[in-house]
C-alpha cells in the first residue's frame, strides 16, 4: 500500500498512474467525488463512458438512480462520498481484470482511511468480494451487514443491475433505508460477520 501523508497526495498520485495498461485509453482518472468527512461511502466497480468523459463516478444513467435512492432517505451527493475501485475506465465498460483490480485498489484502502466512513456501500459483486474478501455474490449478502477492519459493510445491488432488472429496485430502496437507519443509530445493528483483523485482511 501506498506511503501517502494526506488525501490529496492519493489523488495527485491515482491522476498520474501508469502502473496497468488502462492509462493508455483513458480520458480522465476517476478518482472519486463527494465529501471528506463522511459517514457513508459507496464502492462501485470502474468508470463507464460518461464517467471516463466527466471525471466523476456515477453520472449517467446509474448515477441518476444513485441520487434518486440517496434523496428518497433525505440524503445528497455532497454528504457521501462515491468511487470505484478502479479508477480508469475498462475498455468497452468490460469486467475489471483480477491484476488490474490488485493494481488499483491501494488508491481505494486509502481512500477509505482517510475519510474513515461510519458505513460502507458495496455496489454489487466486484465492490462485495474485495471488501468482504470473500467469493460471495451479491444476492446472497445483500442487505446484510458485516463488519471489516472496525467498520460496517452493507453489501447492495449496483444501481446499473436495477435498471437492467427493475425487479431489483425494491430490495435497493429498502437496503437504502437500512442504511440510513444505521447511520442515525435507530436500528439494532446485526452484524452477519465480523473480520477485525487488518494485518490478516491486508485492508484498510
Amino acid at each position: 500500500m501506498g506511503n501517502w501523508d494526506s488525501f490529496k497526495d492519493v489523488y495527485n498520485e491515482a491522476l498520474n498512474c501508469k502502473k496497468c495498461p488502462l492509462h493508455s485509453g483513458r480520458k480522465n482518472v476517476v478518482f472519486g467525488t463527494g465529501s471528506e468527512k463522511a459517514d457513508i461511502m459507496f464502492i462501485g466497480e470502474a468508470p463507464g463512458y460518461n464517467e471516463d468523459i466527466q471525471g466523476e463516478p456515477f453520472v449517467g444513467a446509474a448515477g441518476k438512480l444513485l441520487n434518486k435512492l440517496l434523496n428518497s432517505v433525505e440524503l445528497k451527493r455532497e454528504q457521501v462520498y462515491i468511487a470505484n475501485i478502479i479508477k480508469c475506465r475498462p475498455p468497452k465498460n468490460r469486467d475489471p481484470l483480477t491484476e488490474e483490480i490488485d493494481i488499483c485498489k491501494d488508491y481505494l484502502y486509502a481512500q477509505i482511511d482517510f475519510i474513515n466512513p461510519q458505513v460502507i456501500c458495496t455496489l454489487g459483486n466486484f465492490a462485495t468480494k474485495l471488501i468482504l474478501k470473500k467469493n460471495v455474490g451479491i444476492t446472497s449478502v445483500r442487505g446484510k451487514l458485516f463488519k471489516v477492519g472496525g467498520r460496517l459493510v452493507l453489501p447492495i445491488y449496483h444501481p446499473a443491475a436495477a435498471l437492467y432488472t427493475p425487479s431489483y429496485l425494491p430490495s435497493l430502496e429498502k437496503d437504502f433505508i437500512t442504511m440510513k437507519k444505521v447511520i442515525e443509530k435507530e436500528i439494532k445493528i446485526h452484524i452477519e460477520d465480523e473480520m477485525e483483523s487488518k494485518e490478516q485482511l491486508g485492508l484498510f
